[in-house]
């Protein structure tokens, strides 16, 4: 049992929370909620006793393994499988045994530690390895591709793998999900209620939540509450609470009121369409949600599109990827979408189908490798991607950013928008360098709606945001009067946003008839139809040793029919690499002061426009390498 004792934890003078306590049972599982930088992580940093407490006590039995995942992979040269497979400490403490015990050739020895590893099914390890590889989206090859061969996010999968592969008593997960897609996000929902142990789960998604935990620790104005139920049970409580106080039921009247209007509406115009009827329930669950959300900080709406044109974008008999060295890679093919006013399109497709490639040929010709894009003179497309958040200027402050985009507005309209998004007082004074991502996030949607298109595209918006923005997002987006193409793990947000699914998969974008149950089902009967080489994998289990040779021959083969792809990749990366040097010198030389002084305008001019060309050859850059990310998979 885990028990917490008048706990309090203070960040530098900050305090986060005090004077909390509670406890959580074996094999509990508990979602962590409150906003960013309340606390949560701080929380998982005691358990692991990398902080101490201010006062009070936290204690856990001494004996629990506690799993938890590495924020941080180091470019190792080692396989990926080989990574995954660290995270069971015991079985790599006994085949180290074993090792020693068969080169001393002591067979007694050897017989007690086969016993050990035949008890924790060892000998199945680099199986089970495998399969939550596979799970999280990883295919076969990648299994035996190098850790320093994979981008920051997929390292981050690894890093989740190895912290699922551990035995352990006690698993803490912080946001998951951030780095998942949807049919990955689906397999770890499922993993995560067959585990035994006890689950500590910080997550901003409230499906995974909804379907996962059993309690909910929720932190705000410097406490820590544990209450029964699931997330849904949880706001319904305290949307109960909050209307007991008077000061705040008029505002939760009013919320609910337009909520109920725009559902009415909606349902006046819908049709039995699977899709529509779902959209109908998930408005009706915000309707009934809306007053746990009355004190939120978050407020804000799109302002209508200065011209709405019909069509806003046409995509006729398209190839779209990219110019390789050995000519054209096709990632979509045989394309046509017209965009109007008014759609609002949701994709779906697994990881490396083409989403991510959708997305910037809506946004651009940059993929366009034959056919027609035709967009309209007066289109304004705000996108959203999670590369943006790299592309602030750290020095400036959220003001400034707003500043130099909109030179027409005063510093009041200026701060009074930015303050439905947040940023309250002298916040949007300080430098954009030290926030978190969420709330740079939030400064990105902030300078998109500002901008008021009449396209948005939205790809995984909701990573590092929490509950309450993702809320406020999803109710501000039903009111949205331009054309909407997301890309999103968040089931909340698809549900409640999208009218039409469309299903990315073979080079193809498809109308998608179900609903994301349906997806789920589609998804796993896919999994079904695997190929030949993953389907071996996954039957390892039943696969003779000897066969392992053949296996490792034929996945060698394909390693080779890669290598143009990997030359390219590594290319790239080592490029990218001296580009962020060159930038990281660049900034720390503009961040000095006697830089701004009257005698060092031109260098300045000279050091600013450096920064512009490596910051532009970064993005490209990053595009294409992203793209030959998704072919390899």
């Amino acid at each position: 049992m885990i028990r917490i004792d008048s706990l309090a934890i203070r960040r530098g003078p900050r305090l986060l929370f005090e004077n909390s306590s509670l406890s959580i049972h074996p094999g509990q599982k508990v979602g962590i909620t409150g906003g960013n930088g309340c606390g949560k992580s701080s929380l998982f940093a005691l358990i692991q006793g990398e902080v101490s407490a201010d006062e009070g006590v936290l204690t856990i039995p001494e004996r629990w393994v506690v799993a938890h995942v590495a924020q941080e992979t180091p470019s190792l040269d080692c396989e990926a499988i080989d990574l995954v497979m660290d995270g069971d400490r015991e079985l790599r403490r006994l085949q180290q045994q074993l090792e020693q015990a068969e080169q001393t050739e002591d067979g007694v020895r050897q017989g007690e530690l086969y016993a050990a590893m035949e008890a924790i099914d060892g000998f199945n390890a680099r199986n089970r390895a495998a399969r939550l590889m596979q799970g999280l989206g990883c295919s076969v090859p990648q299994e035996g591709m190098r850790v320093d061969s994979f981008s920051g996010g997929w390292r981050m999968r690894l890093n989740l793998a190895q912290a699922l592969m551990a035995r352990s008593d006690l698993l803490l997960l912080d946001e998951p999900t951030n780095h998942l897609d949807l049919d990955a996000v689906f397999w770890l929902e499922a993993w995560l209620k067959q585990y035994e142990g006890t689950l500590l789960l910080i997550s901003h998604d409230r499906d995974v939540l909804d379907r996962v935990v059993d309690g909910i620790i929720h932190i705000e104005r410097q406490h820590m509450e544990l209450s029964s139920g699931n997330y849904s049970a949880f706001e319904r409580a305290r949307a109960e609470r909050l209307a007991q106080q008077q000061s705040a039921h008029e505002r939760q009247q009013r919320e609910r009121e337009h909520m109920h209007s725009f559902v009415e509406r909606f349902r006046a115009k819908a049709t039995k369409a699977k899709q529509v009827q779902s959209r109908i329930k998930a408005l009706e669950r915000m309707e009934t949600i809306a007053p746990a959300h009355v004190d939120s900080p978050f407020h804000f709406q799109f302002m209508p599109p200065k011209k709405n044109p019909h069509p806003l974008l046409t995509i006729e008999a398209v190839q779209a990827g990219y110019r390789g060295d050995a000519g054209n890679i096709v990632i979509l093919d045989e394309l046509s979408i017209t965009l109007n006013p008014g759609d609002r399109l949701a994709l779906l497709g697994r990881n490396g189908a083409g989403k991510s490639t959708l997305m910037k040929l809506l946004s651009s010709a940059s993929t366009l490798l034959q056919g027609r894009r035709e967009e309209a003179q007066a289109l304004q497309i705000g996108y959203f991607a999670q590369h943006q958040l790299e592309l602030l200027d750290l020095q400036a402050t959220p003001l400034l950013h707003m500043q130099r985009n909109h030179p027409e507005a005063t510093e009041q309209e200026l701060r009074d928008f930015l303050g439905s998004f947040g940023f309250n007082g002298e916040r949007v004074l300080e430098q954009v360098g030290p926030f978190s991502g969420g709330e740079k996030a939030r400064l990105v949607l902030a300078m998109i709606v500002r901008q008021r298109p009449n396209l948005l595209l939205l790809d995984e918006p909701t990573n590092h945001l929490d509950l309450e923005m993702r809320h406020a997002l999803t109710v501000a987006l039903q009111s949205y009067q331009g054309a909407l193409v997301v890309v999103s793990h968040d089931r909340y947000l698809l549900e409640g946003v999208a009218d039409q699914f469309l299903l990315v998969a073979r080079q193809q974008v498809e109308p998608f008839s179900g609903d994301l149950d349906d997806y789920a089902q589609w998804l796993r009967a896919s999994d079904k139809q695997v190929q030949p080489a993953e389907a071996n994998s996954i039957q390892k289990e039943a696969t003779p040793m000897l066969n392992r040779k053949e296996q490792r021959r034929a996945e060698a083969e394909l390693r080779k029919q890669q290598a143009p792809l990997r030359k390219q990749v590594n290319t790239l990366e080592r490029s990218i690499e001296k580009l962020e040097g060159k930038r990281v010198q660049l900034e720390q030389r503009l961040a000095e002061p006697d830089l701004y002084q009257e005698d060092a305008k031109v260098e300045l001019k000279q050091l600013l426009q450096e920064k512009g060309g490596i910051d532009q050859q970064l993005e490209r850059e990053e595009e294409q390498l992203l793209l030959l990310y998704e072919e390899l998979e």
